[in-house]
């Protein structure tokens, strides 16, 4: 048939698609480096510190402190005993803390008992808990210094190991005012423990400042051997005081408690006086606690508010990734189980289906499709089906894509010529000059198989049925970018479009597949053209007729998905910018009061918030939490975590491939697709949510095509 050129409605110009604008891109740059850094400095701040343990001599090592007192000073490259003899006073100390749930308990049996101890806090604890570091300060107990993060002082470059100390001390000095000059260094107990090597160590890291603090006696509480044993070991043996050592974090500190309360009557029994550390030194609490000036204060509140600010940002960031798990948990296992529902009832309804052929016209418009346009109208005026007229909409193409459909001289199908304006305002031209009972609307690329437009229009010889929703296979699935839109075709469109049509509320018929009634197109007012997604738009405005939209799994259309990632990411963004356009443009489905709307805006738009727009944009904190993992906690459990994670995914994805018998040869490539697609997929997201924020438009513009679809399994 000649062609024909449609009465343009004036031709209208098409907004330039969005590039990436370097303003959006610097600021989300600028966002990832804060939210590593944030990850690096809390994960400093926390998972290097080690488990409480202290140890005692090393089998025929040399132990030059061996009968020196705990408290020491450095004298160049060694360290000397600083204080007097205790005589019978005792100097309590607690490591590791503070402790929200031990040190108060702690604190309040020194409380009730009138003694005073020392509290070695480390840092990053500290600021983490700034009220029960003053809580100690009020109640009359000395602090001390023991890392930022419980890190050894013996070893490692000097300027990391003075560091540990420097970055407690602000933020002791924030918290309280002052320095601490006593420093109890981790995993250490008694004098004899320290060999030659970590002499010198600590007396670097002491120099003119600071006081080693070490102890007499270990009450060896980090083993937790029991409250007696506890006891036992902090006990002195003569008429000797001297330094105790607890721990008030680190660990289970119940039996610390229990000891603590015993051991305070039994010392006072055997006539031993308790006394600060700063006592026993011999020197006044000015020396060993300074005040600070109002400089060093501002500093050390800046640092400590910063390290607050780190663990509130990653608990915030903690709580998402829980929801976030909880979301894609209950998708799966939502989704397994209304696909099984739904193809028992399909099989059911494919038996019932009725020989009634309505007439049918397919509408393809075209823009600039010359690779693939002769095969696609070839295949579908091919299809098996009696009354059927393809209409061939030329959108201004500036490709010979009009001379080709011409060219073909098929009884069948007719081609119309208009000037540029847009797939949605094409497919209306193609409507409009039919007069058929129901519509089929394919793109350009689209193959069909003989029997897909039978099992297509089948469904609609249920009136309440308002359109009805292909399944779309990638047919050019050779290549890995190519199989991985396979997979995500068959693994997560289709069992969604399952789901949805289990729950009434399907949110899209896609572009590639779709038929509708004639009638229920002219009640919502054509295909609508002022969203960059109008098979979404379309279909959210027929679910709130109350007319419901299904799923034929068995009407297969192949289409040529993306071969470049430049070309992904354009069909990407034009797909998630559309959908955002969308879900704006029906919000008013979610306060509706019409019970013909509930369905959509009470389970489709809230469904498509969180699943296609809210997740995607969450989702890259799992791949920070997982290098965060990896650094600073245990690599196995993240790594067994992430295998967890795939083998969900590789089920879902076998019962997915199941269900539309496929074969499972191209699953191998799955877990290469958490590498680069997702993050893909993530990018896009991003994009498309900060330029609709902006207010931003775009237009339909054509992917490349190369011609590789082809229909059936060689696909």
């Amino acid at each position: 048939m000649a062609p024909r050129r449609a009465e343009s409605p004036g031709r209208r110009r098409i907004p330039r698609r969005l590039g990436s604008p370097p303003g959006h891109w610097r600021l989300l740059a600028f966002c990832a480096l804060v939210v590593l850094v944030v990850l690096t400095f809390q994960g400093i701040s926390t998972h290097t510190i080690g488990a409480s343990t202290e140890p005692h001599g090393q089998s025929g090592a040399p132990a030059p402190l061996a009968h020196s007192r705990p408290i020491l000073v450095a004298r160049g490259s060694r360290l000397m005993g600083a204080e007097r003899a205790p005589g019978r006073r005792i100097a309590l100390t607690f490591d590791d803390g503070p402790d929200p749930r031990w040190t108060p308990k702690i604190a309040a049996v020194l409380r009730a008992a009138n003694v005073p101890a020392t509290f070695f806090v480390v840092g990053s604890q500290a600021a983490r808990h700034p009220g029960l570091v003053r809580r100690l300060v009020r109640d009359g107990h000395e602090l001390g210094n023991h890392t930022f993060t419980h890190a050894a002082l013996a070893q490692g470059p000097l300027w990391q190991r003075r560091l540990q100390i420097q970055l407690t001390e602000a933020v002791l000095v924030a918290i309280t005012g002052r320095y601490a000059r006593f420093v109890r260094p981790p995993y250490s107990a008694t004098p004899d423990a320290v060999t030659p090597a970590q002499e010198r160590a600590l007396a670097q890291v002491a120099g003119r400042r600071y006081y080693i603090a070490l102890a007499d006696y270990d009450s060896e509480d980090w083993q937790r051997r029991g409250t007696k044993s506890i006891v036992a070991h902090a006990t002195p043996s003569g008429t000797a005081g001297g330094v105790i050592m607890f721990h008030d974090g680190g660990g289970d500190r119940s039996q610390t408690v229990a000891a603590v309360r015993a051991l305070i009557p039994r010392l006072r029994a055997r006539g031993f006086r308790f006394a600060p550390l700063s006592e026993l030194a011999g020197v006044s609490s000015s020396l060993t606690a300074p005040p600070a000036s109002r400089w060093e204060r501002s500093r050390g509140y800046a640092f400590e508010l910063s390290v607050r600010v780190a663990f509130a940002v990653i608990a915030v960031f903690s709580a998402i990734l829980l929801a976030i798990g909880v979301l894609v948990a209950g998708r799966a296992l939502l989704l397994l189980t209304l696909a099984t529902h739904h193809t028992r009832t399909t099989r059911r309804r494919a038996a019932a289906a009725s020989e009634s052929l309505p007439s049918v016209a397919i509408v393809v418009p075209a823009y600039n499709e010359a690779v693939g346009i002769e095969r696609s109208v070839r295949s579908l005026a091919a299809s098996d089906y009696p009354e059927l007229t393809v209409v061939v909409v030329d959108d201004g193409s500036t490709d010979r894509t009009a001379e080709i459909v011409a060219g073909l001289g098929l009884d069948r199908v007719h081609l119309v010529r208009q000037d540029n304006a847009g797939k949605a305002t094409a497919l209306n031209t193609g409507i409009e000059l039919t007069d058929a009972e129901v519509i089929v609307m394919v793109d350009g690329d689209t193959q069909f198989e003989s029997h897909t437009l039978r099992r297509l229009v089948a469904p609609l010889v249920d009136p309440d049925v308002g359109a009805v929703s292909g399944n779309t296979k990638v047919g050019n699935r050779r290549g890995m970018l190519g199989r991985w839109q396979h997979i995500e075709y068959v693994v997560g469109f289709n069992l969604d479009r399952r789901m949805y049509e289990v729950l009434q509320c399907t949110p899209t018929v896609p572009g590639a597949i779709g038929a509708f009634p004639r009638e229920v197109l002219k009640g919502v007012g054509g295909v609508p053209t002022d969203t960059l997604a109008e098979d979404t738009d379309l279909t959210l405005a027929i679910g709130r007729t109350g007319r419901r939209v299904v799923y034929a799994e068995e009407a297969r259309a192949w289409t040529e998905a993306p071969s470049t990632l430049s070309a992904l990411w354009r069909q990407r963004y034009r797909w998630s910018f559309g959908t955002m356009q969308s879900v704006w443009k029906h919000r008013g489905a979610l306060l509706s009061r019409d019970p013909r709307e509930r369905r959509i805006g009470r389970r489709a738009l809230p469904y498509m918030f969180l699943f296609q727009i809210l997740l995607p944009l969450t989702a890259p904190l799992i791949d920070l939490f997982a290098l965060y993992g990896l650094i600073f906690t245990e690599p196995l459990r993240v790594l067994a975590a992430w295998g967890a994670f795939n083998l969900v995914q590789l089920g879902m994805a076998v019962f997915a491939f199941r269900l539309d018998r496929e074969p499972l040869r191209p699953l191998w490539a799955l877990p290469l697709q958490q590498f680069v697609y997702r993050q893909l997929m993530y990018l896009v997201i991003i994009e498309s949510t900060v330029s609709a924020l902006q207010g931003a438009r775009a237009g339909w513009r054509h992917l490349p095509r190369t011609g590789d679809a082809v229909v059936g399994a060689e696909a």
